[in-house]
């Protein structure tokens, strides 16, 4: 399980420091937690809807409780079905 998105305070810089490491890592649990912010922090819709389409995915891959909150914001977004 991830840690709560909203709880990672890193500037956009940091995040995309942290992103970059995470991928690194191969560390898919650090990625749904660190794109889901990066969607809280995207300045429109479509940029937020890509890193929520991320983190999703990477919920989906590592078996993370998150992905119904996520697979809920996409759809609130009309991404999904």
């Amino acid at each position: 399980m991830t840690a709560d998105p909203s709880s990672i305070d890193l500037d956009k810089q940091g995040l995309d420091r942290a992103l970059l490491d995470a991928h690194a890592r191969d560390d898919g649990s650090a990625l749904v937690g660190l794109y889901a912010r990066a969607a809280d922090l995207a300045n429109d819709t479509e940029a937020a809807a890509f890193f929520l389409t991320h983190a999703y995915v990477f919920a989906l891959e590592t078996g993370d409780p998150a992905s119904e909150e996520l697979h809920c914001r996409l759809r609130a977004l009309g991404r999904e079905e």
